[in-house]
């Protein structure tokens, strides 16, 4: 799934692959090499084996994978909180847990994966991790008891419930077809023994209601599931936030930031360092926090002034790269002017995509060139081909004149809302503005510091077009939730899908690409869905988003990821010299 991250609100399949909101192995695509540099002088450092990283959007739940709280700004903090059986590799695919579970395939037809999980994996609290998480898993992924809030059913919804009873370490999921990233399914995600609890059942009670389909006694417990978690201005009790992984979460300080301490009860390789806290830090004030020492590690949004800023600090490593991220519009299908596709080719007819990339990308990266389709990055093979089958390149030049007659004179009060600070995304919105306007659209700014928020516009469809970016990886079934037709437009139901686009000709080959495993019919595939999105002009990719991360030289085990799991996918290897 694409995950927003940098912005937040868009990882998983069935959640672990899925695009991610940001706020700013498999067929795995290796991003160009990246570069770093590091002065020679000391900067200040953090005391007392304690690590600080900063993001700039807080934390609001504990559990991340309902269609409201599936953002980076969650999965950031969580993700050696509630490992899963895989990861995202450095190279932006796949990396097996070993520690939690190996897995491997047992039959191809029908496709059947056995995971043999950990003799010692159990959470912090000392429930076991094995069937009765598989089992859970599946309940609130796979659609069958739609009262669970869940990102995406993506792989789940080919999974055939697990026969297996709690307790055992060996569970086999039998799937009805092909899913083409079985191996990024992800099995091991929220505590079903706490949700059992809060729904007035023992884990077995639970697990009985589930095979048996009972939905009215799952009630309490999908309701604890979906908004239980939310921290709402606090830490929730911490009897009801367990660790399965190497870091447990310790306190919040609201607005401040989080802290997590390491887990003295994991069973597998101990974290380095005791403490990581991590700042919630505007993106304009990360360079002076971690010139000041109030943070150790930053991965801002990249511009030229910023790197050149970073370049000059004593005692930071400053790394640059590609990665699986980029910014887009995402029109507004369900109510406003662009319900109307001569609106949305007229604005498509103005956007200065050519210029936007001209004056904020280009000056980091002179390669830069406009993102020309969404779900194939720059750097990955198949771009140019498939760039040239959807012909999105078409909009790179700006024809006022077409946005007028396509208007017919009319004027269109157009809302461009993103999440604020972010001073990239300002300038973004008035490049479009002094475009646009001259067609007669009369563009407005609606950035919000609370465009992300569970109540915020985004959410709430409160937008004409909405400004952010998806962070993926290169898993094919990473984006196909993005644009496939929501069952409602409600923040519940529509998932990734945030503008209620619908396509029945591109949800049929949404389909027929997840079960899909050769790769060249994979890239034949994404170039006819990418034709359609360009016809029917379902989002306007703008840039793919340069990667960069700096870090006091003090810290070790720092290592960029371009997936959307971010430079937190290995905070277990942080350690303070």
């Amino acid at each position: 799934m694409h995950f927003s991250r940098r912005t937040t609100s868009v990882l998983a399949v069935a959640a672990g692959a899925s695009l991610l909101l940001t706020a700013c192995g498999g067929n795995s695509a290796t991003p160009p090499a990246a570069t770093s540099s590091s002065s020679s002088s000391t900067g200040t450092a953090a005391a007392g084996g304690t690590i600080t990283h900063a993001f700039e959007q807080p934390i609001s739940s504990y559990n991340g994978q309902t269609a409201e709280e599936y953002s980076s700004k969650n999965h950031i903090v969580m993700n050696q909180v509630q490992p899963d059986v895989w990861f995202y590799s450095p190279e932006g695919g796949t990396g097996r847990n070993t520690e939690m579970a190996t897995y491997e395939k047992v039959s191809d037809s029908p496709l059947k994966v056995k995971y043999t999980f950990n003799p010692q994996a159990a959470w912090s609290d000392g429930a076991s991790i094995g069937c009765a998480d598989a089992l859970f898993t599946w309940a609130v992924a796979s659609g069958k008891f739609p009262e669970f809030s869940y990102i995406s059913t993506t792989g789940w919804d080919q999974v055939k419930m697990p026969e297996c009873k709690i307790g055992d370490k060996e569970v086999t999921l039998e799937y009805s077809g092909v899913f083409a990233d079985w191996e990024a399914l992800s099995v091991v995600q929220l505590p079903p023994h706490i949700v059992a609890k809060q729904g007035g059942m023992t884990i077995d009670e639970m697990a009985d209601a589930i095979r048996k389909g009972e939905h009215d006694k799952l009630k309490k417990a999908a309701e604890f599931f979906n908004k239980g978690w939310i921290f709402n201005g606090k830490l929730p009790d911490k009897a009801l936030i367990p660790s399965s992984g190497p870091y447990m979460l310790d306190s919040f300080a609201d607005g401040q930031s989080v802290t997590l301490v390491a887990n003295d009860k994991y069973w597998g390789t101990k974290a380095k360092t005791p403490k990581i806290v991590i700042r919630f830090i505007a993106q304009d004030q990360q360079v002076q926090a971690l010139q000041n020492g109030e943070t150790n590690i930053i991965e801002p949004q990249s511009n030229p002034d910023i790197v050149a800023q970073l370049e000059g600090l004593p005692g930071v490593t400053v790394k640059t790269g590609s990665q699986f991220l980029y910014d887009h519009l995402d029109f507004n299908f369900d109510k406003g002017p662009f319900k109307d596709l001569k609106t949305r080719q007229a604005f498509a007819a103005c956007v200065p995509r050519q210029q936007i990339v001209d004056n904020l990308i280009k000056p980091q990266d002179p390669n830069a060139t406009t993102m020309d389709v969404r779900n194939l990055a720059p750097f990955q093979p198949g771009y140019k081909e498939a760039v040239a089958a959807a012909g999105g390149d078409k909009f790179n030049t700006v024809d006022v004149a077409k946005a007028k007659e396509l208007l017919g004179g009319k004027k269109v009060k157009v809302r461009i809302g993103y999440n604020q600070p972010n001073p990239r995304r300002t300038q973004v919105v008035e490049l479009i503005k002094a475009s646009c306007d001259q067609a007669g659209f009369e563009v407005t700014d609606t950035g919000s510091e609370k465009f992300f928020d569970d109540a915020g516009d985004l959410a709430n469809g409160n937008f004409d077009i909405a400004l952010f970016g998806w962070a993926g990886s290169s898993l094919v079934s990473g984006w196909p939730s993005t644009y496939t037709s929501p069952r409602k437009c409600t923040p519940a139901l529509k998932g990734n899908n945030k503008g209620c686009y619908s396509s029945p000709a591109a949800d049929k080959l949404l389909k027929e690409i997840l079960k899909t495993t050769d790769r060249a019919q994979q890239l034949e595939l994404t170039n006819q869905i990418e034709k359609i999105l360009w016809d029917d002009l379902a989002t306007i990719p703008l840039y793919s988003q340069p990667l960069l991360t700096a870090w006091n030289e003090k810290v070790t085990g720092v290592q960029q990821n371009p997936s959307q799991a971010s430079v937190t996918w290995n905070m277990q290897q942080w350690a303070m010299q």
